[in-house]
């Protein structure tokens, strides 16, 4: 197993570089991966003013668009019910376009917190939130993730039945750490762009965020308290994937 990468802050600084070394757009296969996804969205996940909303006015704020595509933001809401989610937390909030797809997958009593490091994705977070009707249930915290989990955990807060970490990759076995703190047996952990583009099987990697998706994939293989699968994906968001994981002891 690789070393674990150092902490790096501010903990959610969203992924910028990515959008340039993941460029969809030089693949010769991106056009039919966005038109296939497109199928499937325009049949499976009907339009929806507040999701539309949500990233009008992540746009607008010139956030980076680095939103989960909305035929995967189905899929984690359809994770979320299947697990009978009632608590979630997320790492890595960006304008809450993922987080209205998970608050939506709990009761009206259920709670979700999501830590973002920016304030201003925060704020913008926060009042697309409040417009889709859900800020009596998701919480948006803001500062440095590595900051605001041993918060969380003090306050007793816990244990989710969901973690969804989508951050800043170099510091993504850290945020396993906290995630197995938060969590108990049955509980679900789901981690972001762990693919990238294929960089993710190069050992001799120096990209921090390579090294940091692969300390936690391997950290998940060798856990005894941990048993998960990663899968590839394409689609409108190019090449990339996401590993899964349920807690069994």
């Amino acid at each position: 197993m690789e070393s674990m990468p150092e902490i790096q802050h501010p903990a959610q600084a969203q992924d910028q570089a990515q959008v340039q070394d993941q460029d969809p757009a030089q693949d010769p296969a991106q056009d039919r991966w966005t038109e296939v996804d497109r199928y499937f969205t325009d049949h499976l996940v009907p339009a929806d003013d507040a999701l539309e909303a949500t990233l009008a006015s992540s746009d607008a704020a010139g956030l980076i668009p680095m939103n989960v595509a909305p035929n995967q933001g189905k899929l984690l809401h359809l994770l979320a019910r299947i697990q009978g989610a009632r608590t979630v937390l997320e790492i890595g909030t960006l304008g809450g376009y993922s987080t209205i797809w998970l608050a939506r997958a709990l009761p009206s009593d259920g709670r979700l917190v999501s830590l973002e490091a920016d304030p201003a994705a925060a704020d913008v977070a926060r009042a697309n939130l409040a417009r889709a009707g859900l800020g009596s249930v998701a919480e948006v915290r803001t500062g440095a993730a590595l900051d605001t989990l041993p918060l969380l955990a003090a306050e007793g807060a816990g244990p989710f039945d969901l973690v969804f970490i989508d951050a800043d990759k170099p510091n993504n076995p850290h945020y396993l750490e906290w995630a197995l703190k938060l969590t108990r047996p049955g509980s679900v952990i789901i981690g972001d762009n762990v693919v990238r583009d294929g960089a993710v099987v190069n050992p001799a990697s120096t990209d921090p965020r390579v090294r940091g998706t692969r300390a936690m994939i391997e950290m998940m293989a060798g856990h005894p308290k941990l048993s998960a699968t990663a899968l590839q994906t394409v689609g409108s968001k190019g090449y990339d994937g996401f590993v899964l994981a349920r807690v069994v002891a």
